[in-house]
């Protein structure tokens, strides 16, 4: 199959298909199944900036990647922590949020814009927060205490410094 010409006015979804067919020439298949090697989840925001992988030394197949805005522990989390857990046996869960998070400047005015907008309410809450640290405490929290998982102890949360690439631990309890 030949690929079309990449020109100037080719969509992003075309290029990555492209580079798409590109990679597919020279991949092998790794042997893989879908359990993780370091038996991990990570949660962390959807945040272009952040290159998991690398920031934390880990390879393909290391680890479980669970991503969306914030980095929040929403349901549909633990619906994958869960999944990851009692499925494909993962242990540990590992909670990123980071610094200057888009979500640090919404509200949840955002769901009734959208709804004066589309004329229907947004099933979910924004989840927004103003200060990471305590929101990494909150996410904690809801792992540790949700009954579908069953390993809760191994439950560690950071911060991760989108200007010096450094992960700053969130101590669960907060500051007296």
């Amino acid at each position: 199959m030949t690929s079309a010409p990449i020109t100037p006015n080719t969509s992003v979804t075309d290029r990555l298909v492209a580079a798409n067919e590109a990679y597919a020439k020279t991949f092998t298949d790794p042997g893989m199944d879908a359990r993780p090697v370091q038996k991990v989840a990570v949660v962390a925001c959807m945040d272009a900036r952040l290159d998991l992988h690398a920031a934390l030394g880990l390879d393909l197949g290391d680890c479980h990647t669970i991503r969306n805005a914030g980095g929040v522990v929403t349901d549909d989390v633990i619906r994958s922590l869960t999944i990851s857990q009692r499925a494909l046996g993962t242990r540990s869960v590992v909670l990123i949020h980071h610094t200057n998070c888009g979500l640090e400047s919404l509200t949840e005015d955002f769901r009734h814009e959208l709804e004066r907008e589309v004329g229907q309410r947004p099933s979910w809450a924004v989840e927004a927060f103003t200060n990471a640290e305590q929101d990494v405490r909150q996410s904690m929290q809801r792992v540790r205490t949700s009954p579908f998982l069953v390993e809760a102890n191994d439950v560690r949360g950071f911060v991760f410094d989108v200007h010096t690439g450094l992960l700053h631990e969130v101590d669960p309890a907060p500051a007296a």
